[in-house]
């Protein structure tokens, strides 16, 4: 009996797990019609986002295509060592992180920056104008956009060249000069994407009560103090939100701007994880190898994510969870 008693959960805990499934299902009877909007989305999350995870396993295999994945040989951790004693790895780590820390830290601010100046545009005109000239060139493609660069600073005949020679200077090859390579790739994409960044800050500014503003304006408040202690407070859990974004894609810089950036002057600055990735797994068709790359590329970043977030919650008390 003794026995029994204890197996048995009290009557009161039943009522209690009773009462709030019920309160659930009847949340859920509710508000059907918002679930039945979610299907769509976990049914492509399940099938593009979590199935292909199944694919991984290669990175501990050596993989063949006519073994398939379970039949090919299993080698443990043989890539990821083969990866770290590969002569490059340390720099094409180095210059990963460099081209991504540079991006995030010059490119972060300027969205902000251009949302709070168009906040403050009285003339709607204008305004609207300013929006739509800074955001056109983030829908030029990645093979434009470098091929513009190409243009504009070519040694022979681009107008930043001839702008130096009318001076008396000497034509520079700036797409051929490796402590150039980082300037050019994180300024250009500065320029093309600060417009389109700075939408969901503008949207954010636009939620600032106009009765803020017209009470600080009353005790004397200029417009940088307006700025430091009513917007940027307004959109500092925005802020916080993207940085930590950011943060956990740190190690992924695309690979398409800088394999077009390529060439044989800045290989030693140029090669990055993702383009490495990309001539090892589908130019050399090494997939066990650029798969475990991948890997080990993104177990790092959502470190760095999870670290990110619990340093913004303690510090902040925001965060993505």
């Amino acid at each position: 009996m003794a026995v029994n008693q204890k197996a048995s959960p009290p009557a009161a805990e039943l009522t209690d797990k009773q009462k709030k499934r019920r309160s659930t299902w009847k949340l859920v009877k509710q508000n059907y019609q918002l679930y039945i909007f979610l299907i769509p989305a976990i049914v492509f999350i399940v099938l593009f986002m979590y199935t292909p995870l199944y694919g991984l396993q290669i990175a501990f295999k050596n993989y063949r295509p006519g073994d398939g994945i379970w039949g090919s040989a299993w080698v443990g951790i043989k890539w990821f060592e083969k990866f770290f004693s590969t002569p490059r790895c340390w720099e094409i780590i180095r210059n990963t992180l460099t081209i991504s820390i540079y991006s995030l830290v010059a490119g972060f601010p300027f969205p902000i920056v251009l949302a709070i100046i168009l906040n403050y545009v009285k003339n709607l005109k204008f305004k609207k104008f300013a929006q739509t000239v800074t955001y056109m060139p983030y829908f030029i493609s990645t093979v434009v956009l470098v091929a513009m660069m190409s243009l504009f600073f070519s040694p022979s005949s681009g107008f930043v060249n001839t702008i130096i020679q009318s001076f008396g200077g000497e034509p520079i090859y700036f797409m051929g000069i490796s402590s150039l390579f980082p300037h050019m790739y994180v300024w250009s994409g500065i320029w093309q994407s600060m417009g389109y960044s700075s939408i969901i800050y503008i949207a954010a500014l636009s939620g600032v009560s106009p009765e803020l503003h017209e009470s600080a304006v009353i005790d004397g408040a200029n417009i940088l103090q307006r700025i430091w202690h009513i917007d940027i407070p307004t959109i500092l859990p925005t802020m916080i939100i993207l940085l930590i974004m950011s943060l956990g894609n740190v190690m992924n810089v695309g690979y398409e701007k800088v394999y077009l950036m390529q060439n044989d002057l800045i290989a030693d600055v140029s090669e990055i994880i993702s383009t490495y990735v990309y001539k090892i797994g589908l130019v050399n068709n090494q997939f066990s190898f650029s798969t475990a790359i991948g890997l080990m590329n993104n177990l790092i970043n959502f470190t760095i994510l999870v670290a990110a977030n619990k340093i913004s919650n303690k510090i902040f008390g925001s965060g993505l969870w």
